[in-house]
């Protein structure tokens, strides 16, 4: 440690890690029942969520499963303004504009490179990987239960509220929820 301008020690170094550890966030559109997806694709169509997806993502990283990359209209892949990593365990998989990795810790050692927020945007294998790695969820709670068969996994460990705000549409109600991971105190013997 050095001391600043007050001669006092400041823990730049520690400072300085924090400003090089990129941010990990998921964002994701689940239901109550954490329903994230049927048949490969969305249970519903809310246009203030997409655009609030849009509004996150853009000039950042999204990392995304094969499956889920397919699943985007083809007009929309990559998606713009992103730099788009997708995970597949097929070695021969080839799309232009895109970085390919084999895994979720590979694509996260790969976004890092750029020094951008990463986003991990599914589907459910991806987020059930990559949750464990995220700091921030951007949840959009979708009211009600549906029917699915892709499944948004236990996201109990983030409580922190950083941001809610109510919405509905013509046909569904939810709510825009950000949420950072609760950090656990460590207790020290004799504390």
């Amino acid at each position: 440690m050095i001391p600043d301008r007050s001669g006092r020690f400041s823990d730049w170094h520690n400072n300085l890690k924090k400003m090089n550890k990129p941010k990990i966030s998921i964002v994701v559109a689940v239901s109550e029942n954490r329903v994230i997806g049927n048949k490969g694709k969305l249970p519903w169509h809310i246009l203030e969520d997409m655009k609030r997806f849009k509004e996150l993502t853009t000039g950042n990283i999204v990392i995304m499963g094969r499956k889920t990359y397919e699943s985007i209209p083809e007009k929309y892949r990559p998606l713009p303004n992103r730099i788009n990593i997708v995970i597949t365990r097929n070695k021969d998989y080839s799309e232009k504009k895109i970085i390919i990795c084999n895994s979720i810790q590979a694509s996260i050692n790969e976004a890092k490179k750029f020094n951008k927020e990463i986003f991990i945007i599914g589907g459910a294998q991806i987020f059930q990987q990559g949750i464990k790695y995220a700091n921030k969820l951007y949840l959009t709670i979708v009211k009600g239960n549906f029917e699915g068969d892709a499944f948004f996994p236990d996201y109990s460990e983030f409580k922190k509220v950083v941001a809610k705000k109510e919405s509905r549409d013509d046909n569904y109600q939810y709510t825009f929820l950000d949420l950072g991971r609760t950090v656990k105190k460590v207790r020290h013997k004799g504390s």
